[in-house]
């Protein structure tokens, strides 16, 4: 594995001497912009792996994308290569379904320590939830990004990420009321503690994600990237580009479905992504949404 070789991936061609925020920023930022969050691998008969070597090779070399225990663990790796004080960390999704925090700390971010401030990271949430830049880990302050403005909570026993966004607007009428779109303004994306994990943590976790049919991930197919100006996503066989208009107050959302003929070139041509084995796209009811 080379830093060199993920640095090319993601069109980071700046000097990375300085381990300062402004770096730490811009390499987030170019990340989620060029590997997508995605899941697909579920949905074509492959087997998602902890094993960094094995991430590296799909997500570097075979230009795929990857859900949070890849991108993140990547990431985390590409951070400590670089000498940025890196711990990982584990957290709890927010399950609409529940009203609650789901059971399972299945979901890796990273924490950063730069001239004595915390930051979170996460290069690997998707769709509207995904942060571009780090957050600094300060109770209670608005951090304002693409997608809306973010917070984290201190509760006590655990920090709490949260987002205030912007109205839905789909001009699709057909999507109009699909359960796709998100009607809450505000709302939690997932809690975490600060206790350090290693990989082993999330080994067991890893396996039921992808093979137990209650999971999110075995119930829907998953492919998401960020753009300048908003985000694509193929959930299903709903395709979506939703465009963010903040002096608006709005994002716009063009919401469309896709036939199988269309699958690999969606694929290929906003997601820059080719697939080795046949992918079966998945969209049973469940609580994600755009």
């Amino acid at each position: 594995m080379d830093l060199r070789e993920y640095f090319k991936r993601i069109g980071f061609h700046v000097s990375c001497d300085k381990l300062d925020l402004a770096t730490l920023n811009l390499i987030h930022r170019k990340h989620v912009m060029s590997i997508p969050f995605e899941n697909l691998s579920i949905h074509c008969g492959e087997r998602i792996t902890m094993d960094l070597e094995v991430i590296f090779n799909k997500v570097v070399r075979s230009s795929r994308g990857g859900w949070c225990l890849e991108n993140n663990s990547l990431f985390g790796w590409v951070l400590r290569q670089m000498g940025f004080n890196t711990t990982t960390l584990s957290s709890r999704v927010f399950n609409s379904f529940l009203n609650d925090f789901g059971p399972l700390d299945s979901h890796l971010i990273n924490k950063v320590i730069i001239d004595g401030k915390a930051y979170i990271t996460d290069v690997s949430f998707g769709v509207s939830s995904q942060v571009r830049e780090p957050l600094e880990l300060i109770s209670g302050k608005e951090q304002p990004q693409a997608a809306g403005v973010f917070r984290l909570i201190d509760k006590g026993d655990m920090w709490v990420l949260e987002k205030t966004g912007r109205k839905p607007e789909v001009p699709n009428p057909e999507f109009a009321t699909s359960s796709l779109v998100s009607r809450k303004q505000t709302k939690q994306i997932y809690c975490f503690t600060l206790e350090p994990r290693g990989v082993d943590h999330f080994v067991d976790k890893c396996h039921w994600l992808q093979t137990d049919p209650a999971s999110l991930f075995t119930n829907k197919s998953i492919c998401s990237l960020q753009t300048p100006t908003g985000f694509r996503a193929l959930i299903g066989k709903t395709y979506s580009e939703v465009t963010f208009k903040p002096e608006e107050g709005v994002d716009v959302l063009d919401m469309r479905d896709i036939s199988d003929d269309e699958i690999d070139e969606i694929l290929m041509e906003k997601f820059n992504i080719k697939l080795q084995n046949k992918l079966k796209l998945m969209s049973n009811k469940s609580w994600y949404t755009l």
